[in-house]
C-alpha cells in the first residue's frame, strides 16, 4: 500500500477569553490506499479537531494551527491559501458530518446537492454531473434514484439523509473519505447498514477513510488500525484486533471495561474522574490522575511513544527499565516479561 496522508506534530489551539486551549497537541500518524484507521476517544479528546484541521477547516480565528505538516499528494496542506485549499477540500478528501439534518441545504433537492461538488470543480457538464449523481443513490443503495433524486431532505428518513451525505462526499471520487461520528443519530439498525455501505465503498473504490467514532465496537467491525486520543494527544496505535485484545495503554484498557459483555459473568467496575480542563498547561502525562497505574515519573515528564511489535503507546510503563516506583503503590505491570 502507498503512502497516501503523512501528518506530522500537528497542535491546535483555541483562543478563548481566559486562556489558551491547546486542543491538539502533537498529533502525527499516516494514512495508506484503501485503509481504514479508526480514531477513538472521550469526547472532547481533539478527534473532531484534528481532522478539521488538515483541511483548515477549523474557525480561524479563535482557532490556530500552531504547529505541524499535513502532506498529501506531496503538497503540505496547510501551507496553501484558502483557494489552493478549495480545490482538494469536498474534491480529492470528502467529508461525511455527524449530523446529515443540519448539513444538507433544506431549500435544495438532494439530488442538486450530490450534483453540486462536481459542478463546483467542473469536473463535467450538468447532464453528466446528474448521471453521477444517479449512479451514486444506486451505489449508497437508495432505492429508486429517479425519484429520491428530487427530493428534499425533510422527506427522507435519518438514514437516508446519511446515505445522501455519503453519496455527496463520494461525488469527486475522493481518495480520502473522513467520517465524523457518520451513525451517531442513527438506531442500531440503520447504523448497521451504514457500517455495511462504508465496507463496501472501500472495497469497490480503494477509497481511504478516517473513521471517528467513540465506539469500539464500530472500530473493529470496520477498521483495519486505529488511534487512541486522550487530552488532544494520540496516546495509542496500531492494528485494530491486536490494540483490542492487548491494549498497552491503561486508558484504552478503561475504554474497553467500559464496553457492556454478555459474557461477562461480573461486571467491572469503572474508573472515576474526567479529562483535564485543556486551559490548564499538562505536565506529565494528563491521563495521571485517573491511571490506577501511575508511577511518579508519570506527573514529571509527559511520556513519549514507544513501540512493542507494530503497537504504539505514549506509557512509562513500557519503558524497559525505570527507576521510578509507583506513585500509588501499585507495581506497575511488567510489559515486556514473558
Amino acid at each position: 500500500m502507498s503512502l497516501i496522508l503523512d501528518v506530522e506534530n500537528l497542535s491546535v489551539s483555541f483562543e478563548t477569553s481566559q486562556k489558551k486551549i491547546l486542543a491538539v497537541r502533537g498529533a502525527s500518524f499516516q494514512l495508506f490506499e484503501g485503509e481504514t484507521i479508526g480514531i477513538v476517544g472521550e469526547s472532547g479528546c481533539g478527534k473532531s479537531v484534528l481532522t478539521q484541521s488538515l483541511l483548515k477547516l477549523i474557525p480561524m480565528p479563535p482557532g490556530k494551527i500552531e504547529n505541524g505538516s499535513v502532506f498529501f499528494e506531496g503538497k503540505n496542506l496547510l501551507s496553501l491559501g484558502e483557494k489552493q485549499l478549495s480545490s482538494y477540500r469536498g474534491n480529492k478528501i470528502g467529508m461525511v458530518f455527524q449530523d446529515p439534518f443540519t448539513s444538507l441545504n433544506p431549500t435544495m433537492i438532494v439530488g442538486k446537492q450530490i450534483q453540486e461538488p462536481l459542478l463546483a470543480h467542473h469536473l463535467c457538464s450538468i447532464h453528466a454531473a446528474k448521471e453521477r449523481a444517479l449512479e451514486l443513490l444506486h451505489l449508497v443503495g437508495i432505492p429508486n434514484p429517479s425519484s429520491r433524486f428530487n427530493q428534499y431532505p425533510h422527506e427522507l428518513s435519518g438514514g437516508m439523509r446519511q446515505r445522501i451525505m455519503i453519496a455527496i462526499s463520494l461525488a469527486c471520487e475522493p481518495k480520502i473519505l473522513i467520517a465524523d461520528e457518520p451513525t451517531t443519530a442513527l438506531d442500531v439498525t440503520i447504523q448497521a447498514q451504514i457500517l455495511d455501505l462504508l465496507k463496501e465503498i472501500k472495497q469497490k473504490t480503494q477509497t481511504s477513510i478516517l473513521l471517528i467514532t467513540h465506539d469500539l465496537g464500530v472500530v473493529s467491525s470496520i477498521c483495519d488500525r486505529i488511534l487512541v486520543m486522550y487530552a488532544g494527544k494520540i496516546i495509542e496505535a496500531g492494528p485494530v484486533e491486536q490494540v483490542l485484545k492487548s491494549p498497552l495503554h491503561p486508558y484504552t484498557q478503561m475504554l474497553l471495561d467500559s464496553l457492556f459483555r454478555l459474557d461477562e459473568k461480573q461486571k467491572k467496575e469503572l474508573k472515576e474522574g474526567s479529562p483535564p480542563v485543556l486551559v490548564r498547561d499538562i505536565k506529565g502525562c494528563a491521563y495521571t490522575p485517573r491511571c490506577p497505574s501511575a508511577m511518579n515519573i508519570c506527573a514529571k515528564i509527559s511520556p513519549p511513544m514507544m513501540t512493542k511489535g507494530k503497537q504504539a503507546a505514549s506509557c512509562w510503563l513500557h519503558q524497559r527499565k525505570t527507576h521510578d516506583s509507583p506513585s500509588k503503590g501499585k507495581k506497575p505491570q511488567k510489559v515486556f516479561s514473558h
